[in-house]
């Protein structure tokens, strides 16, 4: 039997801490997983549910992007993807009554935790003007306010569309047609938060902002770097992928300021040795680099490739453009910067070396750790020259791999959810649909929050996600969702974002991936594109949560035909039978011929990339381009630490599945700031104090997360971590990435104030 939500909230009264552990996974991600899923949905609907997660007949798990493979075990399933369905699969809900006995101002006092785990919501809500409550309302009537609302905008440009990365193929290209019909490019997206300084790098660099392997490649590679990444907790199924490349020969240097358990050891649950055995040793080189040094790092080995005369001369030759300014400038590399700007000895670099000077074949995963920086993009594009230099782009084996977060953010981008889309894009679309989209650059999600700050922005519509629980800045952020006139949520389960309202609030509920999607044409299935550029099918089995959801894609489809009745856009037939918008998709998207055809196909298809297949460089010089990128120095004030914000092994993005971090050893709690013991005595503070997080930034405003408990942990020197979405209020929405615009929330500027300090007058 599943268990009832839970009526009290959750706090940190009873937090515990114990050594970190020392491998990931075995058993216990068993146990942890299986006590989950049974506590949301009962023994029988876990089995019938989780052996469809990941299927070639299944629906995608609503967790992570990490591809599948051709071959697939019966449980292709992580112990979070387990969590994540679970969380959608509940058998618990949210009904008018319980609206009725929680103000919204209630709401706003409750947890993270405690909102999630109230179960699925089960109709449209609407908070009227001046209401404390929410209370039901017809689709229509909801359809009807938000068409009154948009239309009566002086300015298309007055409106935000936001997309988190669950959202499908079909209802993300619906959904930015709808806008771009509307008139704005105002289409923020949780890319905006992540690898958006993936793609602005790589774009400039290689001409496509997808990363350049496939999974077999990594079972080819020799050396896979794993940088600024924790896979253990964000990416669990990749550790099997890298246990697989062990067994083949590959070697694995981790690059991360903490010692995650995940980069260390992997007892692989689906093999007998990772029951009872050791499992297998995934790290061989551990570089425990500061905040921020990655770009030293790699400028690091980049001279030394040179001094070596260890480059690929007939592939720079051929494919690449300014290897002679990279040159000069990476022999004027200062080697006491990089120390610095790492904490690294040159032992430890010029062993790395020897481990890339072994390697004919080189991959670099990343996450992040390298894309939430202010030199996130020259960091990214540092990396591009260290396989452009050995030519180890677009050949099996080797290339750059950003791991994506959400299970569609990167196939949302595919299907032009972009604030900025090409021009070749909007072409196409122009001429599929027989109008002119909007040219004109819209909003990203800091643009959109300074927007709606400034009054600029009056109406937000978010297709699904927790926007102000994933956005910088939370005080600035909630403050510019209240100045809205009507803020509107398709979502699946209560979350903050539905307690932070503008004056008049819509909640409306949609179908999850493991739930069956019935339109006018019969059962229908949706896409999406993993972290690898596979494009996949996913149809859930199980009976929706609720009589009253909508699907995605008829939510968009239907709010287009009551704001645009005169469109002259077939959004009946697209909601009808979902085929018709992969028809659409297949003229406009590059990469989707015969796009109905192909996604039938067991295990769907691979989408083109012309460096990978053809070593073809589609930037504006032709070829791959290396860059020059100045090394900078984070160095930050005295009695003061780096934070990065970190999720803990018990949530995925802003979802928190429950109060514990096991990997690193913290138990029933959720406010801890991890500092390093050597810190900890040079500051004069112990480990278990009380302290407030104060961050610093040249605006002089003070941003406070109040009541952190201090864990001394092994991080690197200098540098601290807690998690978020807790102490996202630290970071400043100005504070943020060249070019990509990403909030910077792995360098956040804090000092530690001790508890009883904080509470003087």
């Amino acid at each position: 039997m599943s268990r009832k939500a839970p009526r009290e909230d959750f706090d940190d009264d009873g937090l515990r801490v114990s050594k970190p552990k020392e491998w990931a996974a075995g058993v216990p991600g068993v146990t942890a997983a299986l006590r989950q899923s049974y506590a949301q949905m009962g023994a029988g609907r876990t089995a019938l549910t989780l052996l469809r997660v990941n299927q070639k007949q299944g629906f995608d798990c609503p967790g992570c992007a990490w591809p599948e493979g051709d071959k697939r075990h019966v449980a292709e399933f992580c112990e979070n993807g387990a969590k994540a369905v679970a969380e959608e699969a509940t058998t618990r809900r949210v009904t008018r009554e319980f609206f009725a006995r929680h103000t919204v101002a209630e709401l706003g006092r409750r947890g993270d935790l405690w909102l999630g785990q109230q179960g699925r919501l089960t109709e449209p809500m609407i908070k009227r003007s001046g209401s404390e409550h929410y209370e039901p309302v017809s689709w229509d009537e909801a359809f009807g306010l938000l068409a009154a609302e948009l239309n009566a905008l002086d300015s298309p440009d007055e409106a935000v569309f936001y997309t988190s990365g669950r959202t499908s193929n079909e209802a993300a290209f619906a959904y930015q047609l709808f806008a771009r019909a509307f008139g704005t490019n105002n289409m923020p997206d949780c890319s905006n938060m992540c690898h958006e300084s993936s793609g602005s790098a790589l774009n400039e660099t290689i001409g496509i902002g997808k990363g350049s392997v496939l999974l077999e490649d990594l079972y080819r590679a020799d050396l896979i770097f794993v940088v600024g990444q924790n896979p253990g907790t964000n990416h669990p199924r990749m550790l099997s992928a890298l246990e697989k490349a062990k067994k083949a020969g590959a070697r694995v240097v981790a690059v991360n300021p903490l010692p995650e358990a995940g980069l260390m050891r992997f007892k692989n649950p689906q093999r007998p040795s990772g029951v009872t055995g050791r499992g297998t040793a995934l790290a061989d080189r551990f570089l425990q680099i500061r905040l921020n040094g990655d770009l030293a790092l790699f400028q690091a080995l980049n001279r030394l490739i040179v001094d070596e005369g260890a480059v690929d001369r007939e592939f720079l030759d051929a494919h690449t453009a300014g290897y002679e300014e990279l040159e000069r400038h990476l022999k004027a590399l200062d080697w006491d910067l990089v120390q610095e700007a790492t904490g690294l000895t040159r032992a430890e670099i010029d062993a790395t070396f020897g481990d890339v000077l072994g390697a004919e074949r080189i991959v670099v995963c990343w996450a992040m750790g390298l894309t939430q920086h202010r030199n996130a993009v020259p960091t990214i594009r540092e990396v591009v020259n260290f396989l452009l230099l050995r030519g180890n782009i677009g050949r099996p084996g080797a290339g750059v791999c950003p791991v994506r977060g959400h299970s569609n953010v990167q196939g949302d981008r595919t299907m032009g959810i972009f604030e900025r889309p090409p021009a070749a894009f909007l072409d196409a679309l122009a001429r599929e649909f027989s109008f002119e989209p909007p040219r004109t650059h819209g909003l990203d999600t800091v643009g959109a929050i300074r927007a709606m700050r400034d009054g600029a922005a009056k109406v937000f519509l978010g297709m699904g996600g927790n926007f102000v629980r994933a956005t910088p800045d939370s005080a600035v952020t909630e403050a510019a969702m209240r100045r809205c006139r009507l803020t509107a949520h398709v979502s699946t389960k209560l979350n903050r974002s539905h307690a932070v309202t503008g004056e008049q609030a819509l909640i409306l509920p949609t179908l999850g991936r493991t739930e069956r999607d019935e339109q006018a044409s019969g059962p229908q299935f949706v896409s999406v594109e993993d972290s690898m550029g596979m494009v996949h099918a996913s149809q859930g089995r199980l009976a929706p949560a609720s009589g009253h959801l909508l699907s995605e894609v008829a939510i968009v489809c239907r709010l287009a035909r009551a704001v645009l009745p005169d469109s002259g856009i077939g959004w009946e037939a697209m909601e009808r039978d979902y085929d018709v918008v992969r028809d659409h998709v297949s003229r406009v998207v590059p990469g989707f011929e015969r796009f109905n055809e192909r996604i039938r196909e067991p295990g769907g298809f691979t989408l083109p990339h012309a460096p990978r297949d053809e070593r073809r460089f589609p930037t504006a010089t032709g070829k791959a381009n290396l860059t020059v990128n100045e090394l900078e120095v984070l160095r930050v004030p005295e009695g003061r630490l780096l934070l990065q914000t970190v999720r803990s092994h018990d949530q995925y993005n802003t979802t928190i599945y429950g109060m514990d971090d096991r990997y690193r050893g913290v138990k029933a709690g959720r406010r801890v700031v991890f500092v390093s013991p050597a810190d900890l005595e040079a500051l004069g503070l112990a480990d278990g104090a009380r302290v407030d997080l104060v961050s610093e930034w040249s605006d002089g405003v003070e941003r406070r997360a109040p009541g952190f408990r201090i864990v001394a942990y092994p991080t690197a020197r200098g540098c601290a971590a807690a998690y978020f979405p807790e102490t996202n209020v630290l970071v400043p929405l100005d504070s943020t990435a060249e070019v990509s615009n990403t909030p910077t929330s792995k360098s956040i500027v804090v000092r530690l104030v001790p508890a009883e300090e904080a509470a003087l007058p």
